[in-house]
């Protein structure tokens, strides 16, 4: 069937009372930026729902993107009927049979009236005898089952117009992107940091990423695999700008001055200094990490003590109480999971030392550090970095230096 309007029912925003104008409009915003490949596409707002107008673009392209709309509870694409029994009837009949083509329409359905438009003649309880009578007389093999039916009817009486749907597909959730602030991610070539990327994202957050990157020591692969990943993100983020930081020098003058087991903290330490001094001048609120409580020695409750005393700005870590299987589980789902296993080291591998303190003294982090002149390698390193803006289509993107 070649549907021409597809139902969106919103996620959490509903919930928003007086600010929920402004969720709906961002929302609607996302959707148009979404769909913008298809111009003839077109959507509309009414209390409670948002309408996809298809214009003869095919159901099957934009469901792909609306799956990964934060904000969209649910979609279905739908019939638009007058405000006519005969025609919700017919309506409801032919997505019956069209839903049962596969079984010869042998099956069970349920009708499910909603008189959201009080105005209407006819109540919902007459309405869901009336339909199903006329389908069941219309479908030998069909029976009704109310409690786990094989298609549900589901029928909106609504101000503007009568829907009717026959499937539904599940949304992405969570808030609509543009609505919870700019965040700034620190996002590595692992499994974590994208994962805590998407779960921020889920928010509402609007999100860039910084990157600390050592050549020599990390290749052109290493950088390019987080680009990969970055654009594994704008499924969901829309344009993700990615700044890349060069650390080897910082990482060098750490090696050389701090005691090996202390040198991932200060190293750490030194990464949340300059994504914070660079969150700050670029307008970002906040930090987001992809830490997990007790995953590596750095992620002690200890570690992230002394390495969250270097900064003032919150740091959002959505991973924190997740196992490494959850967060595989997630990573698979949203498709970073191939990425982030290549063979292709970032910064945070190199001079790793075999015993890193799981429980560092602060008041020893600090005495070590003491000896380095902080405030000028850090305003030194943020000078030097560089911006790359990654869009869905690798042609589309393009780097400046700030």
């Amino acid at each position: 069937m070649q549907y021409e309007h597809v139902l969106v029912r919103y996620a959490e925003l509903s919930l928003k009372g007086k600010n929920r104008k402004k969720f709906e409009r961002q929302l609607d915003q996302n959707i148009r930026e979404a769909l913008s490949e298809y111009p003839a596409v077109k959507t509309t707002r009414s209390f409670g729902r948002l309408y996809v107008l298809l214009n003869g673009t095919a159901y099957e392209d934009v469901r792909e993107k609306l799956k990964h709309v934060f904000g969209i509870h649910s979609f279905s694409p739908a019939m638009k009927v007058d405000f006519d029994v005969d025609a919700m009837c017919e309506a409801a009949y032919t997505l019956t049979k069209e839903a049962l083509e596969q079984r010869n329409g042998a099956g069970t359905f349920k009708i499910n009236v909603r008189r959201i438009n009080k105005g209407f003649p006819h109540g919902s309880a007459e309405l869901n005898y009336t339909l199903g009578s006329y389908v069941l007389a219309r479908m030998e093999k069909l029976t009704v089952d109310v409690k786990k039916p094989d298609v549900e009817i589901k029928v909106e009486i609504r101000s503007e117009a009568v829907f009717v749907t026959g499937q539904t597909e599940k949304g992405a959730g969570g808030l609509p992107v543009g609505t919870s602030g700019n965040v700034l991610l620190m996002l590595s070539g692992g499994i974590d940091s994208p994962v805590a990327g998407y779960l921020a994202l889920k928010r509402g957050v609007t999100l860039e990423a910084i990157h600390f990157h050592s050549p020599p020591y990390t290749n052109a692969q290493a950088k390019k695999k987080v680009e990969d990943l970055a654009r594994k993100l704008t499924k969901y983020a829309g344009t993700v700008k990615v700044h890349f930081v060069p650390f080897t020098e910082l990482q060098l003058a750490i090696h050389k001055q701090i005691p090996d087991n202390c040198e991932i903290t200060v190293t750490r330490r030194f990464m949340l200094r300059i994504a914070e001094q660079f969150a700050k001048q670029n307008g970002n609120k906040a930090l987001v990490n992809g830490e997990s409580l007790g995953q590596v020695a750095s992620q002690t409750l200890d570690s992230m003590v002394a390495i969250n005393d270097v900064t003032t700005m919150p740091v959002l870590r959505p991973l924190v109480t997740m196992d490494k299987q959850e967060t595989i589980e997630i990573a698979r789902e949203i498709d970073t999971y191939a990425t982030s296993i290549l063979p292709f080291e970032d910064c945070c591998t190199i001079f790793l030392p075999a015993d890193p303190k799981t429980r560092p003294k602060l008041e020893k982090i600090r005495y070590y550090e003491s000896f380095m002149n902080v405030e000028e390698l850090v305003n030194e390193t943020v000078a030097k970095i560089e911006t790359v803006e990654i869009r869905e289509r690798e042609e589309e993107e393009f780097t400046s230096l700030l």
